[in-house]
């Protein structure tokens, strides 16, 4: 059996690409036009990539005819006016406008209340051709904990780096420019920065280098061992290379551990890309098939391009699986959680739509489904198989509004939204069910901008986070992209005079801290919010039966019990 039930909000991602129909960046090279490259490349390697239109699939263990089984069943949610107040800690910058968490890989954040990601310094890109951020900043890896924020610096002095994902330990992995100026992309007049997937440790930067001579890599995450995950160009000219700018070549999935880059190979096309591994050594990423540019554009070129058919893949112990797709030529991974499990987006039959997956070794691929219309995200998968992310709803608009969603048990749970706003989205959760995400009304939704960070628990509805912080504070929350299981959220905010949409060019990243027993002393000085709590729509459900074979082989089965919230 699968249950929607109904009563949150939406959010978009600051970094990423969450909410539909986010106007795609231009690929190319464009004289007189500053490009983030950074953003280009994280919107292409992982989830970021926009998609439009989705048809339900029928002929998956997790979906069925609606028209056929459906049964609703209205079930409200009692209101519940307690809830925790946070201490806000806007994180500012290091003298720029900005500064940034990175809302893709999700690792920003560790179970200590380590948050790591970037932050502007006032100086002005010193490669304005190619900027590193969208406000041609230069930007620095920051990591802060204990109130302190401290500058993780850069490989060169007066460049840019960020950081991606933090492990338990402390150890953090991301991107530094070297100063120097890749000889293969660009133009005479426009030269593209180079730039190296590097580990920060022990109160330094490490360069962990390319493979086969490339000039550029990402670290994209590292387990609790500092084994590292990421991709590296070589050298060897590739048309349909991954890495997005003319002149490129292979771009390769990386495994580093002691010292050594190791290329983990492809599944049968020229280029990978490893995305996630988790502490048992399992990585998660996309590759090429083969190297025969499909007929039908897809949802990896943006439908804008044919390109070969990328799936998804786990590697362990020198083995890479296929791990297929729902019918169409392009399949995205977006998140792995310590069981195996791998959840992401896959094109159906035709390449016109796509469907949130999870895959597990037992069940193979598995379509979650929508609320009736085209298309549907993951964004985040937990140790006990709780799944975040967005799908839309059945309608005749273009984009079709779209609801935060939470699977649990093989269940379907919608969020919902605030009564004022039409699109939610869930960015992540965490092992006590507690979700985080963002909700905007249609207007920011067409634009790819979200209004108002939300939080859901104990069985909803979702809660404006900004009615949860003291009156007057110095950002409006828009973004919460990730909490860890001490209730500690992470995400992005405007100061006061400053446009959601402009988050990119002028936002905060913020840590929320609870005023709870677990954080004694935390909130003695702050003031008392003032703000009536918002609350979103109340909860429905909508159950979708299944046969008792389904449901035996369905989520349920091995799943540990969910600790109380």
């Amino acid at each position: 059996m699968r249950t929607v039930a109904r009563g949150g909000r939406q959010l978009l991602s600051p970094i990423s690409c969450a909410a539909v129909q986010e106007p795609r960046p231009n690929l190319g090279v464009s004289s007189g036009r500053s490009l983030s490259y950074l953003l280009i490349l994280r919107r292409h390697f992982t989830k970021y990539l926009i998609f439009v239109g989705e048809d339900m699939k029928t002929n998956r263990a997790f979906t069925v005819p609606i028209a056929t089984l459906l049964l609703l069943l209205a079930v409200p949610v009692a209101l519940t006016a307690q809830h925790t107040r946070y201490k806000l800690i806007d994180l500012g910058t290091f003298g720029g406008q900005a500064s940034y968490l990175s809302n893709g890989f999700d690792g920003i954040q560790n179970r200590h209340g380590t948050v790591v990601g970037a932050a502007d310094v006032a100086a002005a890109d010193p490669d304005p051709g190619f900027c590193f951020n969208f406000d041609c900043f230069v930007s620095h890896a920051f990591q802060w904990r204990d109130d302190k924020l401290t500058d993780l610096g850069a490989l060169v002095p007066g460049w840019s780096s960020v950081a991606l994902w933090i492990n338990e330990s402390g150890q953090a992995v991301g991107i530094s420019e070297n100063g120097m100026i890749d000889p293969l992309i660009g133009s005479p007049t426009i030269g593209f920065p180079e730039f190296r997937a590097v580990l920060w440790q022990n109160r330094g930067i490490t360069d962990l280098g390319t493979l086969a001579g490339g000039y550029e890599s990402i670290a994209n995450a590292i387990n609790k061992h500092g084994q590292v995950v990421g991709f590296s160009t070589n050298t060897v000219s590739d048309p349909y290379s991954f890495f997005p700018f003319p002149g490129t070549t292979q771009s390769r999935a990386f495994l580093w551990q002691s010292g050594a880059m190791q290329d983990l190979g492809t599944l049968g096309g020229p280029d990978a890309n490893a995305l996630f591994i988790n502490d048992h050594g399992q990585v998660a990423g996309n590759s090429y098939t083969n190297t025969t540019p499909n007929a039908v554009p897809d949802a990896c070129s943006g439908f804008s391009a044919n390109l070969p058919t990328q799936d998804p893949f786990v590697w362990k112990d020198g083995q890479m699986t296929d791990l297929g797709g729902l019918g169409g030529t392009c399949s995205l991974v977006s998140g792995q959680n310590n069981r195996g499990q791998v959840t992401g987006q896959s094109d159906l039959a035709g390449d016109l739509a796509y469907h949130p997956f999870v895959w597990s070794k037992r069940q193979g691929m598995q379509d979650l489904g929508t609320l009736g219309g085209n298309t549907g995200l993951t964004n985040w998968i937990n140790d006990n198989g709780d799944i975040v992310g967005k799908v839309d709803l059945a309608g005749s608009l273009t984009p079709q509004d779209h609801h935060a969603v939470l699977w649990r048990h093989g269940v379907m749970i919608d969020l919902g939204t605030f009564p004022e706003d039409t699109s939610s989205n869930a960015y992540f959760v965490n092992l006590r069910g507690q979700v985080v995400g963002t909700s905007e009304d249609r207007a920011h939704m067409v634009i790819g901008v979200g209004e108002h960070a939300f939080l859901w628990e104990n069985g909803g509805p979702i809660v404006d986070l900004n009615t949860l912080i003291p009156a007057g504070s110095s950002l409006q929350l828009t973004y919460a992209v990730a909490i860890n299981e001490r209730g500690e959220i992470a995400g992005f905010g405007v100061p006061p005079g400053v446009l959601p949409e402009e988050y990119e060019t002028k936002g905060h990243a913020y840590v929320l801290i609870p005023c709870d027993d677990d954080h004694p002393g935390n909130c003695e000085n702050e003031a008392p919010g003032a703000a009536a709590l918002s609350m979103g729509t109340e909860s429905r459900r909508v159950e979708i039966l299944r046969s008792p074979a389904q449901w035996r082989q369905g989520f349920r089965l091995g799943r540990p019990a969910l600790p109380k919230p």
